[in-house]
């Protein structure tokens, strides 16, 4: 199949769908002009940052403990990239497929929280959200729209520990309240099951697409590139998120009027 046959074959697929799933990652956010933090065009394309330890280790939870004000700078650096970014056309399809059908899910490795200011309700970001500020101390909490004015590292107002950013850093845990209810949701099953630009190299973002395909419902990837699950999906598109989920959406208005 090319790939507008496999536009219009999902299209077709959702019309007897009351309930589905997306898993999203960095894809769905490219649109955007957020950049990765690595491969080409990122902002750590070498094997090292300029204080000679890889990003993964900058960004890791024992080097908030020990050294915050370089994860901090690191933080920082992301975030002012990010900064001027706003959610796409590929978030606003998510969001009005929400108040279309019955039951709508995201679940999203992303920390860029696009998915709830495009309208979606029902989102599992299970990395967290940057812009969510916490103590690791005490319960003190405020969400900041950019890091332009904060100390580096930041401290609390309320008992001077440092302050972290609600996300889940490298050698951290998943929250276990985000667990739960992406376990709760998961056990419910979808009529149809979607991956939108993730490598899928996580086993929880791979999982559900596995159960899926174990159980004959449709599983459906959206990447330009090829990925953990690409071999074994029912329908791979090989577009950029709002490409595809423009011309999907488009098409299923089409066979929805003629229902």
């Amino acid at each position: 199949m090319d790939e507008r046959e496999k536009i219009s074959k999902v299209a077709k697929l959702l019309t007897d769908c009351k309930s589905i799933l997306f898993i999203t990652g960095a894809g769905i956010s490219a649109d955007s002009g957020l950049p990765t933090y690595r491969g080409t065009g990122g902002l750590y394309e070498t094997e090292k940052t300029e204080d000679g330890i890889p990003i993964e280790m900058a960004l890791a939870g024992p080097m908030l403990q020990t050294r915050p004000e370089v994860t901090w700078k690191y933080l920082s650096q992301i975030e002012k990239k990010c900064r001027s970014a706003s959610h796409n056309r590929a978030h606003e399809i998510l969001a009005e497929m929400e108040h279309h059908f019955e039951r709508v899910w995201i679940l999203t490795q992303n920390i860029d929280g696009f998915h709830c200011s495009a309208g979606s309700k029902n989102v599992i970001d299970i990395h967290g959200d940057m812009h969510k500020i916490i103590c690791q101390n005490c319960s003190w909490k405020t969400e900041v729209s950019d890091y332009s004015n904060l100390k580096i590292p930041p401290q609390c107002p309320e008992c001077n520990s440092i302050l972290r950013p609600d996300v889940v850093f490298f050698e951290e845990l998943l929250p276990e309240n985000k667990v739960n209810l992406m376990t709760q949701e998961m056990d419910k099953l979808f009529d149809i099951y979607f991956s939108i630009g993730t490598t899928s190299i996580f086993p929880y973002i791979r999982h559900p697409m596995s159960v899926a395909a174990h159980l004959g419902r449709p599983t459906i990837e959206i990447n330009p590139d090829k990925t953990e699950i690409s071999d074994w999906v029912d329908i791979k598109i090989s577009l950029g998120a709002s490409e595809a989920l423009e011309l999907i959406w488009k098409e299923y208005g089409l066979l929805a009027q003629k229902k």
